[in-house]
């Protein structure tokens, strides 16, 4: 199943990283500014992507303190029939916190041409440094 996967080694402890993915202000520093999200599972979001010009919209599947984030990922107006998932794991190392996100689910949505869609998403992953912007975002000082 198509995958866009990152991750980034952040010096500051899962408890440090988290509260950049636990709160609607830490999202808007390092996600999208004008991110509106209800932090509970069944919660509401919604944000302009990193190109500024599509909206995403969904729901927080799942919300485990320290160590994951998972929301499902729709493009409003794309001809989307099924949302994708966006899936963020803290995971705590010896010098601090790696951070992964995956992005999949790809070729459920049901529109015709998926697979280009999932390789916009892998340029774009590499273009927006998402994970570079949260990494600049979380106070570091060592684990």
């Amino acid at each position: 199943m198509p995958e866009v996967v990152r991750s980034v080694e952040i010096s500051a402890p899962p408890s440090g990283v988290w509260r950049w993915l636990s709160t609607q202000q830490g999202l808007r520093r390092w996600l999208a500014p004008d991110i509106e999200i209800d932090l509970r599972v069944g919660g509401a979001y919604r944000m302009l992507g990193a190109d500024g010009q599509t909206w995403i919209s969904g729901t927080v599947l799942e919300l485990v303190p320290e160590g994951r984030l998972v929301l499902s990922w729709q493009e409003e107006q794309a001809g989307w029939v099924h949302p994708a998932r966006l899936v963020i794991t803290l995971e705590p190392i010896t010098s601090g916190t790696r951070v992964r996100l995956v992005h999949d689910g790809f070729a459920g949505i049901g529109k015709p041409g998926w697979a280009e869609t999932w390789e916009a998403y892998e340029r774009g992953a590499d273009k927006h440094e998402v994970l570079h912007r949260l990494a600049r975002a979380v106070p570091t000082g060592g684990a």
